[in-house]
This record gives C-alpha cells, structure tokens and sequence, in this order.
C-alpha cells in the first residue's frame, strides 16, 4: 500500500484525523516552499540562518513543524531567499 492508499484509508475510517491534517494544511505549504527555496539557492539552513540574523536551532525547529513563527520571521525568511511573502485567505 503506497502512501496516498493509506492516507484514504485512514481518512475514510477517521474523520477527525483528516480534520487535523487539513488544519495543518497551510502550516506545511510555508515549510515545503521555504526547503524548496533554500534548497534551490543551495544554502544550508545555517547560511540561512545567518542571512535572517536568526539561530540555525530556529530554522530547524520551524522545518520541523515545530515552531510557531511570527508574520515577522516568515517575511524576513521570505526576504532572504529574495521572495515575498504573500498571504491570502480564501
């Protein structure tokens, strides 16, 4: 059973699992845009730390998942890749 089987599975016979995977739907968009970016620059998450003035601990927690940023931190992580943040709610 590849992923996606497993996911569906999952989903049909939990309903509140598939609720939270959703609710976290946007906090993993930023994520994989943020390694997509610093991955195409070829910059390690130190360098992009330091581009940020930030620690390299907070770069991996926020990949992780497990750091909470600030509209704050993602701008200035926008900025150093040379991107912009855009937010939308739709």
């Amino acid at each position: 059973m590849n992923f996606n089987d497993y996911k569906a599975k999952i989903f049909s016979e939990r309903p509140d699992v598939k609720e939270e995977y959703e609710a976290l739907g946007p906090q993993y968009e930023i994520i994989c845009a943020e390694i997509k970016c610093r991955k195409a620059l070829g910059i390690t998450q130190k360098e992009l730390a330091e581009r940020m003035g930030t620690a390299q601990a907070n770069i991996s927690r926020f990949e992780s998942g497990s750091y909470n940023p600030s509209l704050a931190f993602l701008q200035k992580m926008a900025q150093s890749l040379g991107k912009t943040l855009k937010i939308s709610m739709e």
